[in-house]
């Protein structure tokens, strides 16, 4: 009987422990920092596949976004933030709240699916976009590019999706190197950034976006390799961005991984270490 008693105790003292330890660790992810694993390679040079990140929720103040999403498919659990907190989803207000700026490296909850999207604000409400034989136009004015070298990476499947990356030096075999053409565009605020060009597609002729007001216009910096705001929601992509579905910024990479997955600690990139992001 005193056996059964002394398991009870340990039984309940140990579920205790772990309700207090999720309790903190859901009032830190939804407070203080997002954990944020790059799945792909719409942000590359700036992030790579493999890149693990915090996003700064503190940065835009809190809205029905900031409530952590829990999604764990191999189990069946996919929560989302309006699952928790729906009841504020409504409101295009942030608590504690200020806009992004533009440059800024931002997640965002996508409008239609939810899924936790990262891109760079480009257009903020009231600005004219519009991308002119490659060339980003903001309100009429093309921005400032200049040639930034090459971008090379090897061709071979990237991250735990086994991505294959796109080349400008056409189709290439396994183990060959893939480039893409690098440059520097800098927006209208001077903030600078790289990004990527593979070539010719539609999205680099685009009719001109008027973003409304209390949304925003995002776009990847692997500019042809990237489903942002150039493409509608009823297209599977991301359209206008509202206030409310903001999550965080992101400012620097923690540790990369350029295996399959982010515990195979050998595979880490040693030049990515606490990697301040421009």
């Amino acid at each position: 009987m005193a056996e059964n008693t002394g398991f009870i105790a340990w039984l309940v003292e140990t579920l205790k422990t772990v309700f207090w330890a999720l309790l903190i660790a859901g009032i830190f992810r939804t407070l203080f920092f997002q954990p944020f694993w790059i799945p792909s390679g719409s942000m590359k040079d700036t992030l790579l596949i493999g890149d693990f990140l915090f996003v700064n929720k503190m940065a835009y103040g809190y809205s029905y976004a900031s409530c952590p999403s829990i999604r764990i498919p191999q189990v069946g659990i996919d929560l989302g933030a309006d699952d928790f907190c729906g009841f504020a989803e409504d409101s295009n207000d942030r608590l504690f709240g200020s806009d992004p700026e533009r440059g800024d490296i931002v997640v965002f909850r996508h409008p239609v699916d939810g899924r936790d999207f990262i891109k760079r604000l480009i257009g903020l409400p009231g600005d004219r976009i519009q991308m002119v034989d490659s060339l980003l136009y903001i309100n009429d004015v093309p921005v400032q590019v200049e040639t930034a070298g090459t971008f090379t990476e090897i061709m071979e499947p990237q991250g735990p999706l086994g991505i294959r990356p796109q080349c400008e030096n056409g189709a290439v075999g396994f183990g060959a190197e893939c480039t893409k053409s690098r440059f520097t565009e800098t927006l209208p605020n001077g903030v600078s950034h790289s990004i990527l060009n593979i070539g010719n597609r539609p999205s680099d002729n685009t009719g001109v976006f008027t973003v409304p007001e209390g949304q925003f216009f995002f776009m990847g910096d692997n500019r042809d390799n990237s489903t942002d705001s150039r493409f509608a929601q009823a297209a599977r992509g991301v359209g206008f961005v509202e206030r409310k579905d903001i999550v965080g910024r992101a400012d620097r990479v923690m540790f990369s991984s350029s295996g399959s997955s982010m515990f195979a600690f050998w595979t880490w990139r040693s030049d990515r270490y606490f990697k301040a992001l421009d």
